[in-house]
């Protein structure tokens, strides 16, 4: 009989945890099968019940835990244990950071074949609570016909009501329940995936750490909006901070949240924020950083890492709304922005214009097109900075910084994995890494943000 028959749903075992997965999981073999475990750490021993079974693996979740290490803690949010947004509550501080350095450690052993990857000690906060800028709330009914609201339970499309969420902001949190409350008054049904019915998808909002501002954004399946009059003015009578409420309209049979067709309903279409004393104007859409405190921080080190000179040179890859761009700008001679969505150009335009920088260059396009035509046009870059999404660098613009052949490539990245692979492909063509540095923007789950900085040989 084979073991994925006798690993089945629903069965106990004792086991003792031995690792921990890159998302947060427990690690534990039975008779040589992999099994993740849910609220378990390494070194403790727990009864795990089996609640998915694969071919070559499965999952569980610790019933009861027999025996704890020391960096467990006692999580603060009572939904912990079903909510899918925190991985890691239940590990002290000082654990998670540990555990996210040997993330990227492991990364780059694997991926980038470095026996010994000069990774830092992670950047942590003094308070790894409330400091996400945008909150991004699904709604949908419970099994009563309620209206709920809330985040996704652990690999599920199953909303859970969740009034209070502690890395969002508060007033993040109360806006969303007074939406709740309206959506009921007002009989505005919400979503539903499955069949496809209703109206309301999602509530998004953004806030202004430094100025306060707020945006909120409706999600909807079509264009109407029922009570929309209503609506403004009932959230901008309590909430005076709310400068900006969109309409997003969302047709499709999809889990993307947003739909191309935006309309401003209330106020303006941006909010700004500022970061540094650069201010920034953000739209319903724009790429901004989730943790305003920690991005201060990494965008520093990119400064630091590019080592700029006043004669310098660099160019921007995935610039988005120039809010590195900015940052270089203050330093170099000139930077170029590249971007493939046009109206974040607009909005990095725009940025730049608002702080009065003029050597901030910006373009619309795939930086892999752009970069070998600036360097045709003469524009030689003596650095080059990505931030790339989580899929990593295009192999294209890997070729293109390698013929740019710029004196330093700072990559910025938010996984370590596809970083790792960059960097390998990047070793072979004649960089060295120097440092990897990474800065924990987001407390409480398993993801980790670096900054890595590779000079050519």
């Amino acid at each position: 009989m084979t073991k994925e028959i006798l690993i089945k749903v629903g069965q106990l075992y004792d086991v003792i945890v031995t690792d921990l997965s890159h998302d947060g999981l427990g690690i534990a073999r039975i008779d040589g099968f992999l099994v993740f475990i849910k609220d378990a750490l390494p070194n403790e021993r727990v009864v795990a019940r089996i609640t998915n079974a694969k071919k070559n693996y499965a999952h569980a979740h610790a019933i009861d835990k027999i025996k704890l290490t020391d960096h467990r803690t006692c999580p603060p949010c009572s939904l912990f244990e079903t909510c899918g947004g925190c991985q890691i509550q239940h590990m002290t501080y000082s654990s998670q950071l540990e555990f996210k350095k040997s993330i990227v450690i492991r990364n780059m052993q694997k991926f980038a074949k470095i026996e010994m990857p000069p990774v830092l000690d992670v950047i942590g906060m003094d308070d790894p609570w409330r400091y996400r800028n945008k909150t991004q709330v699904p709604f949908g009914l419970d099994e009563n016909g309620e209206i709920v609201a809330g985040f996704y339970k652990s690999r599920s499309h199953e909303i859970i009501d969740m009034p209070s969420c502690l890395i969002q902001t508060q007033i993040a949190d109360d806006i969303i329940t007074e939406v709740k409350q309206i959506a009921c008054e007002f009989e505005i049904m919400p979503y539903d995936e499955a069949t496809h019915d209703g109206l309301l998808r999602h509530v998004v909002l953004r806030v202004g750490f430094k100025t306060g501002q707020i945006m909120v954004i409706f999600v909807t399946k079509t264009s109407d909006l029922p009570h929309k009059e209503e609506l403004c003015q009932r959230l901008i009578t309590n909430f005076p901070a709310i400068k900006s409420i969109a309409h997003n309209v969302n047709p499709k049979a999809t889990n993307v949240i947003f739909g191309d067709e935006t309309n401003t309903i209330y106020g303006k279409k941006y909010i700004i924020d500022s970061l540094d004393g650069l201010e920034f104007l953000i739209s319903a859409r724009s790429f901004y950083q989730i943790n305003p405190v920690q991005t201060e921080i990494l965008y520093k080190l990119v400064v630091d890492y590019a080592d700029i000179g006043a004669d310098d040179v660099v160019i921007d890859a995935y610039c988005g709304i120039g809010t590195i761009t900015l940052f270089l700008a203050r330093v170099a001679k000139s930077v170029y922005g590249v971007e493939i969505v046009p109206d974040a150009i607009f909005d990095a335009l725009e940025n730049a214009r608002i702080n009065g920088i003029d050597n901030a260059n910006f373009e619309v396009g795939k930086s892999e097109v752009v970069i070998p035509r600036l360097i045709k046009e003469g524009i030689i870059p003596d650095v080059i900075v990505v931030d790339p999404p989580r899929k990593g660098c295009d192999i294209a613009l890997l070729d293109a910084i390698i013929k740019a052949r710029p004196t330093r490539v700072v990559y910025v990245s938010c996984d370590s994995a596809t970083l790792a692979r960059d960097i390998k492909i990047l070793i072979e063509e004649g960089y060295q890494l120097e440092m990897i540095q990474p800065v924990d923007m987001f407390p409480q789950t398993s993801h980790v943000e670096t900054v890595a900085l590779m000079s050519r040989k």
